[in-house]
């Protein structure tokens, strides 16, 4: 009757359209997602402002701003991606509603009252726990970037995507609270050969992976909660692994199921998926860390810098290995470089910020960017990692990107 309104959605809505009606009945229907369209005041110290709780309880965003996630045209929308919009990005932390997608079987609705964690296997003690059991336990918050390991598969051959979100927007970084693994674990005894953990979701493609113990002894979180709130349900709601550094198939989203086994589990995600197929015909096999990045988001592809003068050149740097220690810069194809300065804090295996000021002449340019992390590991040109990988595959790119600006100031996506 109501085409799939619920009586909370009603009210809901009766209190979003009341509230519009005490403000004059302002509010209208064509605003970008996640914000309320209103009329402009010619001069807001005139005339009273909207009221308080007109957006129905829950911030929206200013009607002026319309950044969004763009979808990767895949063939099915049921296995997909949606990309974060890193032009637009400000400091380190991406908002919850642009953080990064990937669904192997769409987004389940899943009640928090009624889902449960199991581990079980190499454990002297088998668990069940529910969401009100494990948010009792001692928790954490951590900022991590989580990135895809096929953020850039179109790119190895040839330049292909025209922006830094269509090249780069398979990353995100955001704040994730929860109980830390190796709390569970304990609780439940991991036995001495344990050395491996299958983490499975909840998700129609029943989504598996294998986690060495070592790892989910040490940092790893089952996160219920990200930028203070409780999961987006595309960022697995109610509960999701959150494995710092690694790959982001590895971060199982609606999380179900842990099993403790002496060896890994051969799932189809880390056998004829997600595995890296070498020069020789052979395959890296739990290729799991993310390595050092980065990628200049301002002048970026699909830009065109106005006239010459001025410009801060700016981007992100992220390891899964530890902290960024040094960006440089490019302006002239790798050339020369100059080092940039870094926004703080710099924290490990998290987005950071670069900086850089320049002078564009409006001569024809080619800006660049490499990351150095606390290891010492250098990003290396796409020259140099086809040269150890080959084309045979399609993840873990990490190659320097490059920006082609023209003397009329359109920026577009090379390979230099």
């Amino acid at each position: 009757m109501f085409n799939g309104l619920t009586r909370r959605g009603l009210l809901m809505g009766g209190v979003a359209i009341g509230g519009s009606a005490l403000a004059g009945g302002r509010a209208r229907a064509e605003a970008p997602p996640g914000a309320i369209e209103y009329d402009v005041q010619p001069d807001p110290t005139k005339e009273q402002g909207r009221l308080i709780l007109d957006d129905g309880g829950y911030g929206s965003r200013s009607q002026f701003e319309n950044e969004v996630r763009w979808r990767y045209p895949t063939a099915s929308l049921d296995s997909s991606w949606s990309m974060t919009p890193l032009a637009s990005g400000r400091g380190m932390i991406t908002p919850s509603g642009l953080h990064f997608e990937r669904h192997h079987a769409g987004i389940p609705t899943i009640d928090p009252q009624t889902h449960e964690l199991i581990l079980h296997g190499m454990v002297d003690q088998p668990l069940r726990f529910t969401m009100d059991d494990l948010k009792r336990l001692p928790s954490v918050s951590k900022i991590h970037f989580i990135e895809c390991s096929g953020n850039g598969l179109t790119e190895w051959a040839k330049p292909t995507l025209k922006t830094v979100q269509g090249t780069h927007g398979l990353t995100s970084t955001s704040e994730w609270t929860g109980v830390r693994l190796s709390t569970v674990l304990e609780m439940a005894g991991v036995q001495d050969k344990a050395a491996w953990i299958l983490a499975e979701g909840s998700d129609a493609a029943v989504m598996t992976r294998s986690v060495p113990i070592d790892k989910a002894m040490d940092d790893a979180i089952l996160a219920y909660a990200q930028n203070g709130e409780a999961l987006r349900p595309e960022q697995g709601y109610p509960l999701r692994l959150l494995l710092p550094g690694y790959e982001g198939n590895t971060h199982i989203k609606w999380l179900r199921r842990l099993e403790v086994s002496d060896k890994p589990f051969m799932t189809r995600e880390e056998t004829s998926k997600y595995t890296d197929l070498m020069p020789d015909g052979t395959a890296r096999q739990f290729s799991l860390e993310m390595e050092a990045k980065s990628v200049i988001t301002f002048p970026s592809g699909a830009m065109k810098l106005p006239r010459p003068g001025f410009y801060e050149v700016t981007g992100i740097a992220w390891s899964g290995r530890g902290k960024i220690t040094k960006v440089e810069v490019s302006t002239d194809g790798g050339a020369t470089w100059r080092e940039a300065a870094l926004d703080g804090p710099v924290l490990s295996i998290c987005h950071t910020r670069f900086r850089l000021p320049w002078t564009w002449a409006g001569e024809e340019a080619v800006l660049q960017s490499r990351a150095i992390d606390e290891t010492g590991y250098v990003q290396p040109t796409m020259e140099q990692l086809v040269a150890v990988r080959g084309l045979k595959s399609v993840y873990h790119l990490n190659a320097i990107q490059s920006w082609h600006v023209a003397p009329d100031g359109e920026v577009t996506n090379v390979h230099a």
